[in-house]
């Protein structure tokens, strides 16, 4: 998971980078006064949002596929725990 999260926020500096160099080399418009960042920033997410889904398609599987697995171990946990109580309280109740 933490691969994927790394990988996308790579993903979104990268395009901040671009983005900032066609900025600074006047070839995209600037934002008005002081929100040039801001500008940037909100286009950069723009274009590495689907740049993420096309090119980190196998991390993203592999990631959710991690915590499809940790979900499944979890919900197999509280069911083992659910039937030993479940078993106890009959055990008390018969007593």
């Amino acid at each position: 998971m933490f691969r994927y999260t790394a990988m996308r926020f790579g993903l979104f500096v990268a395009c901040f980078a671009v983005i900032w160099g066609l900025v600074s080399l006047r070839i995209l418009p600037a934002g008005l006064g002081s929100s040039n960042l801001l500008w940037v920033a909100l286009l950069a997410l723009v274009i590495s949002a689907p740049l993420s889904f096309v090119l980190l398609r196998g991390a993203r599987d592999a990631a959710s596929a991690q915590v499809s697995a940790r979900v499944e171990r979890s919900r197999s946990n509280f069911a083992k725990s659910r039937s030993a109580e479940d078993a106890a309280d009959d055990a008390a109740r018969t007593a």
